[in-house]
């Protein structure tokens, strides 16, 4: 029903931003008892009655019942069953995820993007950089290339729409020292330009 930038639009909420669920490492699995899984089942079809309404702003309230539904499993305590695995590649790559979402929001083109590429986490981290492509490789599935990249993107998004810095000030707050750079990177991830997408959002 929904992907994860179907999620990060809903403003960057704390408790997203923060939950055990999200992380590596966490509390993948809880355990309820029957009144809750019957409140829990409630919010979940009410999602589905709202994906198949006219509803205007469904989604909006979609992502609403999605923050509670995070919010009660917040409250719930994490299973004792199960225990979760963790070793220095699961830590590392765990670091290295949180480090990333550090950096974001930028609140200002003053204070631009200081870590874009494998090389400055590694540095970051104290470790070599090919020991961080291998831990992020093997528990994300993604390269952390790939990672930084998307984040970026998600960011230069969310500036482009809710924000009215020009195309260059957006392009120097994700450390790009041109323009062109910014815009060729933006094209190649997502097949137009930042000017298209801000357009299409007015």
């Amino acid at each position: 029903m929904f992907s994860e930038d179907f999620l990060k639009q809903a403003d960057r909420a704390e408790s997203l931003q923060q939950s055990p669920f999200f992380k590596i490492g966490g509390t993948p699995v809880l355990k309820i008892t029957e009144d809750q899984r019957l409140f829990l089942n409630t919010l979940f079809e009410k999602m589905i009655e709202e994906q198949k309404s006219d509803y205007t702003f469904k989604d909006e309230l979609i992502r609403n019942y999605i923050n509670l539904i995070i919010h009660e499993a917040l409250k719930l305590q994490p299973s004792e069953v199960y225990t979760p695995t963790k070793n220095g590649t699961a830590r590392i790559a765990s670091v290295f995820l949180e480090l990333l979402e550090r950096q974001f929001p930028i609140e200002t083109p003053a204070s631009p993007l200081k870590m874009r590429t494998a090389q400055d986490y590694a540095q970051n981290l104290n470790i070599h950089v090919n020991y961080l492509n291998r831990a992020v490789k093997e528990i994300t599935g993604k390269s952390t290339t790939t990672l930084i990249s998307e984040r970026i993107l998600t960011e230069a998004k969310a500036l482009l729409q809710h924000t009215d810095w020009n195309i260059s000030e957006v392009a120097s707050a994700l450390g790009f020292e041109y323009p062109t750079y910014f815009n060729n990177f933006f094209k190649k991830l997502t097949g137009t330009n930042p000017k298209s997408l801000r357009k299409s959002e007015i």
